[in-house]
């Protein structure tokens, strides 16, 4: 079915009549990735925007937000597509918890045609999706941010290492902790693999950003272990001002 990542175009001509193309928002049959409709629904992240992690801010002359504004961040940079509102937050559900592991390829190429450019200039060596807990990943069946680095691997050429950084706990769910709860929740989670040929650059890739919690907390066993700079992209960012 797959040669180097990618069906054959006429498997994929015969998957696409069979079971035809969905918006990843709405579910409705579409040859767009992403139907109208929800195009003008969903927020795409544009400046003016916080230099370090890339939530929108409210002019051009801020800098920063209001989190990155009181914290000192780890990682370097990172930017999001879209807002995480509806019809966002349902379509990153359903490709989560629904299965709809499809879903990774749209993500994926919305985030090369935003952020191609950033990622080339940054000088991005390796793509570096933020790991599961064993257990949790036999459960889902699978690390919906290894699906979108694996799409981005291959839109962008640079590879991507799925081994490169592993998660040695479980953790609470991030979305039901407060900040100090999640900077504690994420302690001594990460790891990264001694046989790993450390890169200078390197890019996260993830589903969606809030606190940066877990941002900083990969970036620090990276730069532990000799990478220089560490950069971030994920389907969502939360708002913040």
């Amino acid at each position: 079915l797959y040669k180097s990542g990618r069906a054959y175009p006429g498997i994929l001509k015969f998957l696409d009549i069979v079971y035809p193309p969905r918006c990843p928002f709405c579910g409705n049959i579409t040859n767009q990735k992403i139907c109208d409709l929800c195009k003008m629904k969903i927020h795409y992240i544009k400046e003016p925007r916080c230099m370090k992690c890339g939530k929108p801010v409210e002019t051009m002359e801020q800098e920063y937000c209001q989190d990155c504004a009181k914290q000192k961040h780890i990682f370097d940079q990172g930017r999001g597509l879209w807002i995480q509102k509806q019809p966002v937050s349902r379509g990153i559900y359903q490709f989560k918890f629904h299965n709809k592991r499809y879903y990774a390829s749209v993500f994926a190429e919305e985030m090369m045609k935003r952020y191609g450019e950033w990622i080339y200039r940054n000088e991005i060596e390796e793509i570096i999706p933020i790991p599961l807990y064993k257990a949790k990943q036999r459960k889902r069946g699978f690390n919906q941010a290894l699906l979108i680095a694996k799409e981005l691997s291959i839109l962008s050429g640079i590879p991507v290492n799925e081994n490169a950084v592993f998660r040695i706990r479980n953790t609470k769910p991030q979305k039901i902790l407060n900040p100090m709860e999640r900077s504690r929740n994420l302690k001594g989670a990460f790891g990264v693999k001694k046989t790993w040929e450390v890169k200078n650059k390197v890019l996260l890739i993830d589903d969606i950003y809030t606190t940066g919690s877990t941002m900083d907390r990969v970036a620090k066993v990276l730069k532990k272990a000799g990478t220089q700079k560490v950069y971030f992209l994920t389907i969502s960012i939360g708002q913040g001002l």
